[in-house]
């Protein structure tokens, strides 16, 4: 590491980009102070030679780090950049309430399945258990489907078994068919992106992960906007659609309905029939 008394020669100002009348510190001579101001000389040349120390200790902490082709690398605070379509989703594992008993679940253990991760704010709130009951009474329809789906929030699995043992007349779930994920580290929000720091909840993300493990879709509600299971239902079948026929789906597919071949030929049968 340099001292502030290294390379402090006579064309260092040089180096540094100094004001001209400052190149050559020889100028100094014959001059007065009235016209050469040397303390403000001298106060600018240490600025800049503690400016340059600093470069040449980046420098140095560059080459002692994890270069990526000639730029330090700069791990983000936000994941967002690691949330990719098509790329696996991050893995999650925790301790859930399953069928009324603690059990430890991860990613993982869906391997083979399409899943439908999704977070909500907190237990024992409004929306929230209109959401999850919904998924909750209609597992079956996506189990049909090899589609397991994963609730999730910031509780304690505790919380979560409470919320359970709740009457739904009095605000709570009753009966799941649904694990209910805790988060209580919040891990799994922040690598989600969905985590409302501020607060310490998760915002209304939803998630679709196919049966390889790769993240397929990724919708994220503000927190008083519940989400909708016919819709979330529709996303699965369609692109279980299309990993199996190779056709695309247009907007409002539903199974039954026409699918298009993605190339010219195919998308004009399309339209053909279907343009009015």
């Amino acid at each position: 590491m340099l001292s502030l008394d290294d390379n402090i020669t006579m064309g260092a100002p040089q180096r540094l980009g100094a004001p001209i009348e400052w190149r050559n510190i020889n100028s100094i001579q014959g001059h007065s102070l009235e016209e050469i101001n040397l303390k403000e000389y001298l106060k600018s040349l240490r600025e800049q030679t503690k400016a340059l120390v600093k470069t040449v200790d980046l420098h140095e902490e560059a080459q002692n780090s994890d270069f990526n082709g000639g730029f330090l690398k700069i791990e983000s605070q936000n994941t967002m950049s690691q949330l990719k379509l098509t790329k696996p989703a991050p893995e999650f594992r925790g301790t859930a309430v399953v069928n009324g008993e603690f059990k430890d679940i991860s990613l993982a253990d869906y391997r083979g399945k399409y899943v439908v991760f999704f977070f909500y704010p907190l237990d024992f709130t409004f929306v929230c258990p209109t959401e999850i009951i919904a998924f909750s009474d209609r597992a079956e329809e996506f189990r049909s489907i090899n589609c397991e789906v994963v609730a999730c929030s910031v509780d304690s699995h505790f919380s979560h078994l409470a919320w359970v043992n709740t009457p739904r007349k009095q605000g709570g779930l009753g009966n799941m068919k649904i694990p209910l994920l805790s988060d209580i580290t919040k891990e799994i929000s922040k690598s989600y992106n969905v985590l409302k720091e501020d607060e310490g909840i998760a915002f209304r993300g939803l998630f679709v992960i196919d049966d390889k493990g790769n993240l397929r879709q990724m919708t994220v509600n503000d927190l008083p906007v519940g989400r909708s299971v016919d819709e979330t239902l529709r996303l699965v079948q369609a692109f279980q659609f299309t990993d199996k026929h190779g056709e695309v789906c247009p907007a409002g597919w539903k199974p039954g309905a026409d699918t298009m071949k993605p190339d010219p030929k195919g998308s004009q049968e399309y339209f053909g029939k279907h343009s009015k």
